[in-house]
């Protein structure tokens, strides 16, 4: 059965609106009611049907749109998309696994077709229907790192490994939580980790880049980031801060409910076999408060979440203008009761 695809934006009126079937499968990034910082990665295996860890990548209900808010975004910006001049083979490294894993995972919706170097690719959601050779960029409108992550959900960093470190070299990063690819393009790990609060001296970067980079072919991992957005916009660039960052000064107890939505990142890491680079596919989940609390365990949760944070984390995520806001609305859905441990609805 094929992807309903909604027709909806994520800027203007923002009409993006989530499912009841999306709102079970969102991946709700808290196992308590606590938080606080920890690698939590573990492997990126195929998970429970109907969940968006059913298929490696995950392609949903938002596509279509998200890809036309990505395409307006790189029209205003062409650099949100980089690739320094070594990193062409890991793009089509990319473009193999994006290609791949769409077509086995969503046969009804894309399709690849191989003899030797000559490629079919049909991708019906957009209309696209292309015939290249692999290896060859002038047989492609875009480089491919660039061609794949034009349709593909998610912001998508190539790291190359060298030196015992990790290298952004390239990527396409349009629905980023406050960061510029354009800034942090060429630096190395600690670097372009080096604004994160807290987790610098608990340790959590040398312990994460040391897993990462013994990663191996075929056994990609993953974890949930998670922040705050108000509005269902996409791209919260700093390159953009002059269009939304006065949103957070537009949050009322009367608003809360559709203006602010819970906005996680699944990131997973993958090894790329001919150039040995790693990929990190940055997916973006939206999820207003109205649509939240229709689960009363995670508005539970959340409240309790939101309300204990500790300030150097809430302030890093820009949350401190709507928190108390927040989670006065949200302590309207909180009894009390204990919540199970996980992360799935009771």
């Amino acid at each position: 059965m094929g992807i309903n695809f909604r027709k909806e934006t994520f800027r203007d009126d923002f009409t993006f609106r989530n499912s009841p079937e999306q709102i079970k499968r969102f991946p709700f990034p808290y196992h308590e009611d606590a938080y606080m910082y920890s690698v939590n990665i573990e492997p990126h295996v195929p998970g429970p049907k109907g969940s968006v860890f059913e298929h490696l990548i995950d392609v949903d209900e938002h596509y279509v749109s998200e890809m036309q808010d990505r395409a307006m975004v790189l029209a205003e910006d062409p650099l949100r998309c980089q690739s320094l001049p070594h990193m062409t083979l890991a793009g089509w490294d990319l473009l193999e696994l994006l290609m791949t894993e769409k077509a086995a995972s969503y046969p009804e919706h894309f399709t690849l077709t191989r003899d030797g170097d000559r490629w079919r690719w049909i991708n019906r959601p957009l209309g696209i229907d292309d015939t290249f050779t692999f290896g060859d960029i002038s047989t492609l409108p875009y480089g491919p790192m660039e061609y794949i992550t034009r349709q593909s959900q998610g912001d998508f960093a190539i790291l190359d490994q060298r030196d015992n470190n990790l290298w952004m070299d390239a990527g396409m990063v349009t629905t980023q939580a406050d960061w510029s690819l354009d800034f942090d393009i060429g630096m190395n790990f600690f670097e372009w980790h080096a604004p994160v609060p807290l987790a610098h001296e608990m340790g959590v970067f040398t312990r994460a880049l040391k897993f990462l980079t013994n990663i191996q072919q075929g056994k990609p991992a993953r974890r949930l980031n998670w922040t705050m957005t108000i509005n269902p916009r996409l791209d919260t660039s700093p390159e953009n801060f002059h269009k939304w960052g006065s949103d957070r000064l537009t949050v009322t107890p009367e608003n809360v409910g559709q203006k602010v939505h819970l906005r996680v990142e699944l990131q997973s890491f993958w090894r790329l076999p001919r150039s040995n680079a790693l990929v990190f596919p940055i997916r973006c989940y939206l999820l207003k408060m109205d649509e939240l609390v229709t689960v009363p365990k995670w508005a539970r949760r959340f409240h309790r979440v939101l309300r204990d944070l500790p300030v150097e984390l809430a302030e890093y995520k820009g949350l401190t203008r709507y928190r108390q806001t927040t989670v006065d609305w949200l302590s309207k859905y909180d009894d009390g009761a204990p919540t199970s441990s996980g992360f799935s609805p009771d």
